[in-house]
């Protein structure tokens, strides 16, 4: 499975977004499969990859996170225990993860 990170320029969350993906790729026991960060630059770039923001966690070219909102070149946000966040809890990535796993 190939995953990548999507991000804007300048995005705060991009590094620990990185960190995050990187350690429950591991957990999930697919740290050694291919995982790069793209950088979205124009909306015509957002509309085409179906970017809702970043940062965006995506496996084989579909987001992790699935959001009705339009594409955008923005910043997201994730349901958080009380509230939003700039970066989804580490059991929600996990549990993604394994979703995506289980439609292969």
């Amino acid at each position: 499975m190939d995953f990548e990170l999507r991000t804007i320029p300048g995005c705060p969350n991009s590094g620990p977004a990185l960190e995050l993906f990187r350690e429950v790729l591991a957990a999930e026991g697919k740290g050694t499969e291919p995982l790069t960060v793209r950088e979205v630059v124009s909306e015509t770039e957002a509309q085409d990859l179906r970017f809702h923001g970043s940062p965006s966690f995506v496996a084989n070219g579909r987001d992790l996170f699935p959001a009705e909102s339009a594409p955008a070149l923005s910043c997201r946000l994730y349901s958080a225990g009380h509230g939003v966040a700039g970066l989804p809890d580490i059991e929600s990535l996990r549990t993604a993860i394994r979703s995506r796993d289980s439609q292969i």
